[in-house]
């Protein structure tokens, strides 16, 4: 029984390793506040620009012209 214990316990630290932490270190949040910022500034120029700006306009003029 003692080697089954030896031997799981080597898979789990090759695998997925021993770490006392399971959460994302200080880097990784900045890596991911670095693209979250950049993807959330591509988002507003697609959004901002003139052709989505109009075809943005159009569809909600369209739904609030509908007759009732």
């Amino acid at each position: 029984m003692k080697i089954f214990f030896l031997v799981r316990g080597r898979i789990v630290e090759v695998l997925g390793g021993r770490r006392a932490d399971a959460g994302m270190s200080t880097s990784e949040y900045a890596m991911g506040t670095i693209a979250a910022c950049a993807f959330a500034a591509v988002l507003y120029k697609v959004v901002t620009s003139d052709v989505v700006s109009t075809a943005l306009q159009s569809t909600i003029g369209k739904a609030l012209d509908v007759p009732f």
